[in-house]
């Protein structure tokens, strides 16, 4: 299994980083996708896959709670760090409103440019949306280019929002510990997804899923999420593994 959307860079790791990484490895985790924040989490991120390099892949982008009125200054630098090492994705990036709509339309430029970086270095893209579907899929219709390849990181939505976005292209969606919870709708959305455009991603130390929900996520627990899938769907966990395992490996390129 593939962690597509891992955090242990961040602080709440520091203390017993190298643990959560050994349980990773015995649960079965084969490899770890570490997509950036913003600047201030970049050194971080840096060091972490230093530490792991053949076990982890970053990403980079700059998060749309992190736009601010100087956003252009830090995309200009977060596009220089772009080119300056070996990156699988473009991302996180995207628009979330959930808590504050002051830089919506800052969060809608961020977001265009950031995936003209991704189709002009043929890097796919790791989408962040947050009660602003209806502002990515603006920014997707007014897209002067051809879109990159993207995963809708933790989606969580409705059959409808499954086809809004597939107006624009046959995109993956990441799965994380949401779909364990008692009130997620997504147990009605995947068989409408179908497993050969689904990601799994724990998205820690955010969104743990049950049985340990409250506590700190880590990449170990994407098991519990792989069967889940598995038992929505009908299938083994063997088949969600290896399904989703290529679909990340043919997303991200990685070579593992």
């Amino acid at each position: 299994m593939i962690d597509t959307h891992s955090h242990i860079y961040l602080e709440e790791f520091d203390a017993d980083r190298n643990d959560v990484v050994n349980r990773a490895v015995a649960a079965g985790l084969r490899h770890l996708v570490l997509p950036n924040v913003d600047l201030e989490t970049w050194p971080q991120m840096l060091a972490t896959h230093q530490a792991y390099p053949a076990y982890t892949s970053m990403a980079m982008g700059l998060h749309p709670t992190s736009v601010n009125a100087e956003f252009r200054q830090q995309l200009e630098q977060t596009r220089e760090l772009l080119d300056s090492h070996k990156f699988v994705a473009v991302g996180e990036v995207g628009i979330d409103l959930y808590w504050d709509t002051t830089f919506r339309n800052e969060q809608m430029e961020a977001f265009d440019v950031q995936l003209h970086w991704a189709e002009e270095r043929g890097l796919p893209v790791i989408i962040h949306n947050r009660d602003a579907l209806a502002e990515i899929t603006e920014v997707f219709a007014n897209y002067s280019g051809t879109l990159p390849r993207c995963v809708f990181h933790s989606f969580g939505g409705t059959r409808d929002d499954v086809d809004s976005i597939r107006r624009f292209g046959d995109f993956y969606f990441g799965i994380n510990g949401v779909v364990t919870f008692k009130n997620s709708r997504l147990s009605e959305t995947l068989a409408h997804i179908g497993l050969d455009r689904i990601l799994l991603e724990t998205d820690c130390p955010y969104l743990t899923p049950v049985p340990y929900r409250g506590k700190r996520n880590e990449s170990s627990y994407v098991p519990y999420i792989a069967a889940k899938i598995a038992d929505t769907l009908g299938v083994s966990i063997d088949e969600v593994s290896r399904t989703t395992d290529r679909n990340a490996l043919d997303l991200f390129r990685i070579n593992i």
